[in-house]
Parts: C-alpha cells; sequence; structure tokens
C-alpha cells in the first residue's frame, strides 16, 4: 500500500477538484441552453410582428386603391346624373324633349360600363324616361333616395342604399339627385342605378387569401358588398361590428385586428373612407393565413433548437465525463479565448457599414476622412465633402409612416452611391437622414457638379411626398473643398463644421438645391481648417 500512495494522492485531490467544476459546467450548459431557447423565442417573435407589419401595410395600400376607384365609379355616375338634370330641367319633359332625353339616356347606359340603368321620375315617384326599352309603369315613391330628396332641398349627390331594382330584379346601388321647378319646389329625382355585381367583378380579383374579406358599405354600416358574398348581407347593418366602431372612434382611415361580427374569423383589417362620399372600404387577410407560413418555419427551427439543445446536451454529458483532463483544458480554452477575443476586436473593425441602408456607416466616414484629410496635406491634393440631407423627412416619417420612412433612405442612398463615377469617391449615412459624400482629389467646382448631380438622382426617384411642397422626396446639400495650407494642421470637425454650415445655408434658402463654398465667394478659396 505504500507504494500506490504516490499516484493515489494526485487521483483523490483530482477528484476532489472535479465536483466543483461538474457542477459549473452543467449550470453553464443549462444556461446556454435557456438564452438559446430565448433567442429563438425573440426570433420568432420579431418575425411574427414584421410579418403582421409588412400585410397591414398591403391591406392599408388596398383599401385605398379600392376607396379611390369606389369613389371614381360614384363619380363617373353622377357626372352623367348632373347632365341628366340640366336636360330636364333646362328643356323640360315635353314629348319631344323626352324622347331626345329617353336616346340619351340609351346612349349613356351603352357607354358607361359603370351604369347600369338611368331613370327619371316626376314629384309624385312616377316613371318618366327610363333606359329599360321595356317601360314599366309603377312608382318609386317608397324608395329611400325617393323619399331623401322629397324632405332635403338640397341639390348634392346622395348614395342610397341598396335595393332589388324592379326593372330588371338585381341589386343595384342606387345614385341619385334632386329635379327641381324654377321656384325651387321639387319636381322629381334624376336616379342612375350601379350592379352590385360591377363591385363583385372588380373586389374577386384581388387576392386576399382564402379567408380573407373585402367590404364595401355606407359609412352608417350598411352592407352594399362584401367579399365571399352572401346576397342576404346586401342591405344589412353591421354598424355594431369592430370595424364601423373603431371608425366612429378613430377617424376615416385605421388598421385593426379584429374577429368578424359576420363569420367570427379574426382578420387583420384596414379600413378607408371614401373622400367625400358616405361610404367606406375594408379589406381584411385572416391572421391564421397570414402567420400560416411563419408558423411553418418556426416549428422547424424549434425543433432544430431543441436537437441542438439535446446535441449540447450530449456533448456535456461527454465534457463532464472528461473532466479529469481540466487542466489542460482550460489551458487550451484560455489560448482559444484570447484567440476569440482577438477575432472579435478583428471583426470589430471591419464593421463599416450601416445596418440601414447598406452604404458607409459614420464611424468608416470618420476614419477614412482623417486619412484623407492626412493624404490631402501631405500631397497637396484638394477633398471635397458633401453633406446631403433628405428634405422634410419628420413629415414624411408623420405622413406614411417608419417603415415607408427607412425604405426612403435606402432609395436615396442607392441613388446617392450610384451616382458616384469613382472607387475612391465615398459615401456614408452620417446620421438620421443626413449623408455625407467624401471626394477625394476633388476641387471646388468638381464638388457641385457632383453634389448637384446627386440632388438630381434624388429627384429621379420620385418618391411622392405630400408633406413636402415640391410634391417628391428632395436633398440639400452642402459642399466644401479643402486645399491644405503650408503649416496648416487641420481638423475634421472644422471640415464637417463648415460643410454643414453650407448644408444649413441650402435649407435655409428654400431646400432642394446646393450651397457651396463657391456661393459664397464667386471664386475658388479652400475653407479654413485650422485647429
Amino acid at each position: 500500500m505504500t507504494h500506490n500512495q504516490p499516484a493515489h494522492t494526485p487521483i483523490t485531490r483530482l477528484r476532489a477538484k472535479k465536483r466543483p467544476a461538474v457542477r459549473y459546467a452543467i449550470r453553464l450548459l443549462a444556461l446556454f441552453c435557456v438564452l438559446l431557447a430565448a433567442a429563438q423565442a425573440w426570433s420568432a417573435w420579431s418575425s411574427r410582428q414584421s410579418r403582421l407589419a409588412e400585410n397591414a401595410a398591403a391591406t392599408s395600400n388596398m383599401a385605398g386603391a379600392l376607396a379611390a376607384q369606389a369613389e371614381s365609379t360614384i363619380r363617373i355616375v353622377d357626372t352623367v346624373l348632373a347632365g341628366v338634370v340640366e336636360r330636364v330641367e333646362h328643356d323640360g319633359m315635353a314629348p319631344v324633349s323626352a324622347d331626345r332625353l329617353r336616346a340619351h339616356i340609351h346612349t349613356m347606359v351603352k357607354e358607361v360600363k359603370e351604369l347600369h340603368g338611368l331613370f327619371v321620375y316626376g314629384a309624385d315617384g312616377s316613371w318618366l324616361v327610363s333606359s329599360n326599352p321595356l317601360q314599366i309603369a309603377g312608382n318609386n315613391a317608397d324608395r329611400e333616395y325617393f323619399q331623401y330628396h322629397l324632405n332635403n332641398p338640397g341639390r348634392g349627390l346622395h348614395v342610397g342604399t341598396p335595393v332589388r331594382s324592379r326593372s330588371t330584379g338585381v341589386w343595384v346601388l342606387p345614385v341619385s339627385r334632386r329635379l327641381q321647378h324654377p321656384d325651387g319646389s321639387f319636381a322629381g329625382v334624376a336616379l342612375g342605378t350601379i350592379r352590385i355585381d360591377f363591385f363583385a367583378d372588380l373586389y374577386d380579383s384581388f387576392d386576399v387569401g382564402k379567408d380573407g374579406a373585402i367590404l364595401l358599405g355606407l359609412d352608417d354600416g350598411t352592407v352594399v358588398y362584401r367579399r365571399p358574398f352572401n346576397e342576404k348581407l346586401i342591405g344589412s347593418s353591421i354598424a355594431g361590428g369592430p370595424i364601423f366602431q373603431r371608425y366612429k372612434t378613430y377617424g376615416p382611415v385605421g388598421t385593426a385586428t379584429a374577429r368578424s361580427s359576420i363569420d367570427g374569423v379574426v382578420r387583420l383589417y384596414s379600413y378607408r373612407k371614401v373622400d367625400q362620399l358616405p361610404m367606406l372600404v375594408s379589406t381584411a387577410q385572416s391572421k391564421r393565413e397570414i402567420l400560416a407560413e411563419w408558423r411553418q418555419s418556426t416549428l422547424l427551427m424549434s425543433a432544430a433548437t431543441l436537437l441542438v439543445v439535446i446535441l449540447l446536451g450530449m456533448v456535456g454529458a461527454r465534457l463532464v465525463r472528461q473532466i479529469m483532463i481540466r487542466d489542460e483544458l482550460e489551458d487550451a480554452l484560455v489560448i482559444a479565448k484570447e484567440h476569440l477575443q482577438a477575432r472579435n476586436q478583428e471583426l470589430t473593425v471591419l464593421v463599416t457599414k450601416d445596418g440601414l441602408t447598406g452604404i458607409g456607416n459614420r464611424r468608416h466616414f470618420e476614419d477614412i476622412l482623417r486619412l484623407e484629410l492626412n493624404r490631402a496635406r501631405r500631397t497637396g491634393a484638394p477633398l471635397s465633402l458633401v453633406l446631403v440631407d433628405v428634405d422634410f423627412f419628420k413629415k414624411y416619417n408623420d405622413r406614411y409612416g417608419h417603415v415607408s420612412g427607412d425604405d426612403c433612405l435606402r432609395q436615396v442612398a442607392g441613388a446617392l452611391r450610384n451616382s458616384l463615377a469613382r472607387p475612391s469617391d465615398l459615401v456614408a449615412r452620417y446620421g438620421g437622414e443626413e449623408f455625407a459624400v467624401l471626394l477625394p482629389a476633388t476641387g471646388q467646382v468638381g464638388a457641385r457638379y457632383v453634389a448637384e448631380r446627386l440632388r438630381l438622382a434624388v429627384m429621379d426617384l420620385n418618391i411622392v411626398h405630400a408633406e413636402s411642397p415640391f410634391g417628391i422626396a428632395t436633398t440639400s446639400a452642402g459642399a466644401c473643398t479643402y486645399h491644405a495650407a503650408p503649416g496648416e494642421d487641420g481638423s475634421p470637425e472644422s471640415f464637417v463644421r463648415q460643410t454643414d454650415a453650407l448644408l444649413y445655408r441650402a435649407k435655409a434658402n428654400g431646400r432642394n438645391r446646393v450651397c457651396s463654398d463657391l456661393d459664397s465667394t464667386g471664386e475658388a478659396q479652400a475653407p479654413s481648417l485650422a485647429m
């Protein structure tokens, strides 16, 4: 036993040291697995929110397009109606005038695809003239639109509740105007009708998914048409539904996730009131369909994460079994950690791109600016800097949202980058909506020429900007050129500050323009960059 004691003592001591090391390894492994699961959960949640945001923008755009189409349809019919009213009130309803009017409305119904029919009713509701080739003797005094004009002296357009046509039996949307005698008394109603099927043919061409929905209604909640189509819903009221309640609370435009009061499906809705008309359009996609692809990818990623966790557990178990060589592994881990830290530092230096626009970031710009200033002092070559700022960008964000604002910045950055002809030129995002363009070996005239070319390149994008007096996204720019003076020790901060002052002057002078150091002197002068 005495002979074996020296070999047994180190093993016992190593086992004693092993226990806390094993516990530490287990805890570390468990923490890593939790962090991995948390990272997967956060990634899945972010992807889900991004998916919903993209579809919210798509449904909002679709609602805007459908609202514009509905307004156009009603306006076309109203234009025809205004002509009919003028003929009736000017020419009267003598037999000759009535025949001319009848021929006119027959022609209008044939040529205007939005029209289903045109009618003129007398003050008692009797049919005077109709586009229907079979004249029907009847009375429409009981119709909602007739009673509206009878009791309201206004001459404006009226969009009535959907009715089933007495002449053809199909569902139509009535659009009407009041007729009156020269003394202002009620003389009847001029009516134009639009087939509900006209909206059905249009809305069925939009892809809103299997469980999506498109609704056209009056702003009081009356249904004109709804996809998926159900004839029983035409003319019914859904004023108590979530979309109309939100419209009453938050105004004419909005987006919300809600459960339908008609079929119980949870959808992402976007609605928009038709401008100057008592109508509302909403589009919706099923939340389940929107997230179907996301669910599938999340399940796959979750399964992959679970597999990774299992593999980590197996590796951890093996690590515990190999703890006996802890000292050697610790040395190796220390070396690996040092290499990893050195590599991370190298990677940090290489991170020069702006995450949003893909061009250089501010840190990269400042590094290159210092290098180019030193080069200019050594060689005596001019160095020009152009600072570009997107005009009224805050208003753009307020009007169109930050997602559209980010897209605007990406487009502007691309236009600036593509407008530079030399590999030595650098464009970088300086901050917010401001960009910096560094032009080595470029004088004042060349700098101004490049700045103007950059400004025009952004205008050529034709990015709609309703809050700008120019109607599109534009930029202002300041261009400054540095010439090294003997014995001068210039600073990047001073160079940027002087260029920024020229940019401020361009904005103060009305924006969408370039100000350079040529403007203030009329001749080439180098800015002072003294510390």
